[in-house]
């Protein structure tokens, strides 16, 4: 009786040294890089509010240099030396110090009575 349970470990013990030397034998877990972002859509990623705005207008008014600028932006998202979200009126800041000078469209709207009016349209009946 006793033979027969050291059998029993012998071959349980068998079975653990196989599975071991499988899971050993298994390649590391397949490691699935996520496709490549473009620049673009690294900075895109980072951008609160109104950045995308800024981008595309900024864009329009350089395109050259803004890729130059994304490329650049975007190595130091991957690398984390810059981290969180960035407004648009950090953005636009950082696009005037650096040199590109634009304008954006802007429009200020008042609420009045649960519907928003142009400053323009609160102006003209002020006048009437």
């Amino acid at each position: 009786m006793s033979s027969e349970i050291e059998i029993l470990r012998q071959k349980r013990a068998l079975e653990l040294r196989k599975k071991m030397l499988l899971s050993q034998e298994k390649p590391a877990a397949v490691v699935v890089e996520a496709p490549k972002l473009s620049p673009r859509e690294v900075v895109q990623k980072i951008l609160t509010g109104r950045g995308g705005e800024v981008l595309e207008t900024a864009r329009r008014y350089y395109p050259k240099e803004l890729g130059i600028i994304e490329e650049n932006l975007a190595r130091l998202i991957d690398s984390g030396r810059l981290k969180g979200p960035v407004s648009g009126e950090e953005l636009y800041s950082f696009l005037r110090r650096v040199g590109l000078s634009f304008s954006m469209n802007t429009k200020i709207t008042v609420k009045e009575h649960g519907e928003l009016k142009t400053l323009e349209e609160k102006f003209r009946e002020g006048v009437k």
